[in-house]
């Protein structure tokens, strides 16, 4: 019974079927997956996921019990007429769960529940308790959860306690003396086994749907939380949540990135282009990130900030950051070419001690501050088009590894004027080496 929910909820979770690679097993999925949403249209998702796992529940409750009508059919119908109308009532019941969505999405599984709860115990009093047909009202300790979800413990705590009630209820009134079906010790036997594996299929069907929903809860948290904050970050939250991110580096490096003349040419796009523009710039400056190793810390509109060597330190962060900036100068201009629009972005980049951690409640973010951020910030508005200006201090350590030209004394906002380069790329024994 779990390997049919497994495969029936696979529908649900990616609202196609996908079930194997034969075009019959295809098909299979396909309508299981139209099934399962049958009355759910209008629903917010969640409720509609609800909803389609109670389809399903249903008409695994229709094939179950068409089946134990069809064997009491065949082995004795008169004697198990009561038995085999209960049945088929409980099959019509279930079938009218889809149509039942349209009243409210309670309304469903409150069908499911009444009509299965009289049913178990019409049946344990025509079988007697011996068929253990009343161990089903177990079911009613996990399954409400699933059904009416959290939110609803009004109803769930009631159907959970109704379902002990008249289990014992069952046990006490109905002793197999007092059978209204004189059945054979085999059919009973065969009966207490069926309902033992329904009960526990169900509740572990149950079960396993609610760890499900918790680890797929889990995994997309912990998803949006990497794709916010950098992954050590995310470590260390997991491993203390009530504690403060914040940390000091000695020597890291910041970059920061700007389109020149963004505002004149979101003029003449409009919103979706402008968008969609930026949405591909940014989106390959991401994956350059990635490639060079190191981390993103923000966009505000047009600016793109990366720093490197941190939250975790290393040796080569100034080198990281240099090929990053050349990297990004490229994409512009393949993305220019591509599009055919003028474009280019100024680059600044500084090294030095910086401050980082996590600020905020809501919408939080993991940030940089120090006089490396300022200085970085302040080069690249210095800048010019399709350039990368850097500090002195980056020029000297950088100075083997790649080709800089002087752009003179500038005026740094609290710093005065200060010589500053522009990176140009790798030097020629830089490239040798790489080649």
């Amino acid at each position: 019974m779990i390997d049919v929910l497994k495969r029936a909820l696979l529908p649900i979770r990616d609202g196609i079927a996908t079930v194997g690679e034969l075009p019959q097993l295809q098909a299979i999925g396909r309508g299981i997956g139209r099934l399962s949403q049958a009355g759910t249209a209008g629903y917010p998702a969640d409720v509609k996921r609800r909803l389609m796992i109670l389809n399903l529940i249903a008409y695994l409750i229709v094939a179950s019990t068409l089946v134990y009508a069809i064997q009491h059919a065949l082995l004795d119908y008169e004697t198990y007429k009561p038995i085999i109308w209960i049945n088929l009532a409980l099959v019509g019941a279930a079938l009218a769960v889809p149509f039942a969505h349209r009243i409210n999405e309670v309304a469903g599984a409150l069908l499911i529940v009444v009509a299965e709860w009289a049913a178990l115990l019409a049946f344990t009093r025509y079988l007697g308790h011996a068929s253990g047909v009343h161990l089903q009202y177990f079911v009613g300790a996990a399954a409400p959860f699933v059904v009416f979800g959290l939110n609803r413990l009004w109803l769930v705590i009631p159907v959970i306690l109704s379902g002990l009630a008249l289990h014992l209820a069952a046990w006490f009134w109905f002793p197999e003396s007092t059978a209204l079906i004189p059945a054979d010790k085999e059919v009973i036997d065969s009966i207490y086994v069926q309902a033992a594996i329904t009960t526990v299929g169900l509740i572990a069907a149950s079960v396993y749907y609610a760890f499900r929903l918790a680890e797929n809860a889990k995994a997309e948290t912990e998803s949006l939380l990497r794709n916010i904050l950098p992954d050590a970050i995310v470590a260390r939250l997991k491993a203390a949540p009530a504690d403060r991110i914040s940390d000091q580096f000695n020597d890291a490096s910041v970059l920061f990135a700007d389109i020149s003349g963004f505002v004149a040419l979101a003029r003449s796009l409009g919103p979706a282009d402008t968008v969609a523009l930026l949405n591909e710039i940014v989106t390959r400056f991401d994956d350059l990130a990635r490639v060079h190793g190191v981390e993103k810390i923000k966009t505000i509109g047009d600016a793109y900030m990366v720093a490197a060597g941190i939250p975790e330190p290393c040796d080569d962060h100034l080198h990281r950051l240099a090929g990053m900036g050349l990297s990004m100068l490229a994409a512009v201009s393949r993305v220019a070419a591509e599009r055919d629009t003028p474009l280019s972005i100024r680059i600044g980049i500084a090294s030095g001690p910086v401050m980082a951690g996590v600020i905020g409640k809501q919408k939080f973010t993991y940030d940089v501050w120090g006089d490396a951020v300022n200085l970085a910030a302040r080069l690249e508005s210095l800048s010019e088009p399709g350039r990368i200006l850097v500090c002195p201090r980056c020029k000297k350590l950088l100075d083997s590894h790649f080709e800089f030209e002087s752009r003179g004394q500038v005026e740094i906002k609290g710093l005065g004027p200060r010589e500053a380069f522009f990176l140009l790329a790798p030097s020629d024994a830089s490239r040798a080496a790489a080649d």
